[in-house]
């Protein structure tokens, strides 16, 4: 039998070899094929999850008001902030979950407010009514609670700022280029580990375990390309081994996408003064929604202590 090649022309082979190199060629590009296919999927599947989310917020209304902020690396990022009681109070900034927006945080922020404690709540690039770029899980987002952080800090002047940071703007208190936000008290409300396991809870909660242990690398992974960052970069349980102020951690029982014992080792994992509070029959979107008066007791006791009550008028 006779196979031509581009380099070498015709080549004779003994009978039944050129079978075997023809089936062995199509196994290759089958298998190519594959996966291709596969990796196509993956990167489909990961644009999906790191698309913009634009939605419209109510305009405030007085005594708040919205204005946009500018980042480091110049994102335009839409606000809202309620006065607190009497100039340079103690404040708190608060930092929405993936896919939602400012609204999300406005009736905490307004309850906060009528406590005293002045109030900034901000839409993440990606998100709301900000710029419309690709969500990063946090790393990126950074860089807006940074902004809105140093804003609300200069605006009461220099008083003490409480951060409330739900999943994504948990990650993001958490993920600076330059470490942690410098906040006097942080809670952090259903956030992730890692991007690993955050990935690999979602597909398991759709799809079992088995499948999200094959397919989280081909989304986790992707960080590279896109983000410039291996997957190790995006750990807010790593990043907050580098902040030392007080922690009120908190999670749902029954949350798939960050498990309680996920919970736990963020809570382990603060090195400063801690809290824990794991909320039975919580699912992700229940304890990330949270309004009731249990929490607001835990928000009002965290925040009286560490970073102060706002004076009396």
């Amino acid at each position: 039998m006779t196979i031509w090649t581009p380099a070498h022309g015709v080549i004779s082979l003994p009978d039944g070899k050129g079978v075997r190199v023809t089936r062995s060629v199509r196994w290759i590009v089958r298998a190519g094929v594959l996966i291709a296919l596969v990796l196509a999927a993956g990167w489909t599947m990961g644009s999906q999850m790191t698309r913009p989310s634009l939605s419209a917020v109510a305009p405030a209304t007085a005594p708040a008001r919205n204005f946009t902020l500018l980042t480091a690396d110049s994102m335009r990022i839409a606000a809202t902030w309620r006065p607190g009681r009497g100039e340079g109070g103690p404040a708190v900034l608060l930092l929405h979950g993936n896919g939602a927006s400012r609204a999300m945080m406005a009736e905490t922020a307004e309850w906060l407010a009528g406590e005293g404690y002045a109030t900034l709540t901000i839409d993440f690039r990606g998100h709301g009514e900000s710029s419309q770029t690709g969500r990063s899980f946090g790393l990126r987002e950074s860089r807006d609670a940074a902004a809105a952080f140093a804003w609300l800090k200069r605006r009461q002047k220099g008083a003490r700022i409480g951060v409330i940071g739900v999943s994504l703007g948990g990650a993001a208190s958490l993920l600076g280029d330059d470490g942690p936000l410098p906040a006097d008290a942080l809670v952090l409300q259903a956030v992730y580990p890692d991007i690993r396991r955050a990935v690999r809870n979602r597909i398991a909660a759709i799809a079992t375990s088995v499948p999200a242990y094959l397919i989280e690398p081909l989304l986790s992974f992707q960080a590279r390309p896109r983000f410039g960052v291996w997957p190790g970069r995006i750990s807010p349980i790593a990043a907050l081994a580098r902040y030392r102020g007080p922690v009120l951690v908190i999670g749902g029982g029954a949350d798939l996408y960050t498990p309680p014992d996920e919970s736990r080792a963020m809570f382990a994992a603060a090195p400063g003064p801690r809290a824990l509070w794991l909320v039975e029959g919580m699912d992700h979107a229940h304890v990330s929604g949270l309004r009731t008066p249990e929490y607001r007791r835990h928000l009002l006791g965290f925040f009286r202590r560490w970073i102060g009550t706002p004076a009396a008028q």
